[in-house]
């Protein structure tokens, strides 16, 4: 249903995102990413990695890293795709926000609501 292509969105020095490979439903379950949680406090030593840009707010005491295709959907203030977090599968659940066509890129709005419009870490001047 999804893979791992280049990504003109992306400016990073991988440049991948996640892609439909075929249409997908308003509502449909899209990934199911399987979450590494560790308490905050230990945030400020993947703070010093690459991984500080992927990691999600996982409840109010973690964060989290995702395995699977989880840490590499792409961010927009319209995104065609949500996620949410299934604490008891530990899973960070993706379906699409609306109808998604097959080569379309999924995005998320990496605020974690549809219609937040916060300027992010990397819009930030």
């Amino acid at each position: 249903m999804i893979e791992i292509k280049t990504s003109t969105l992306s400016d990073g020095e991988l440049n991948r995102g996640v892609f439909a490979t075929q249409d997908i439903k308003k509502g449909e379950l899209i990934h199911a990413a399987p979450a590494l949680p560790y308490p905050n406090d230990q945030h400020v030593h993947i703070e010093k990695t690459l991984l500080a840009d992927y990691a999600f707010e996982y409840g109010k005491n973690h964060t989290a890293l995702l395995l699977g295709y989880g840490m590499l959907f792409n961010h927009s203030y319209q995104p065609n795709a949500i996620y949410e977090i299934n604490f008891p599968n530990h899973t960070f659940d993706f379906f699409a926000y609306k109808d998604i066509k097959a080569g379309e890129e999924i995005l998320i709005n990496y605020n974690g609501e549809v219609d937040d419009n916060e300027p992010l870490w990397f819009n930030k001047e």
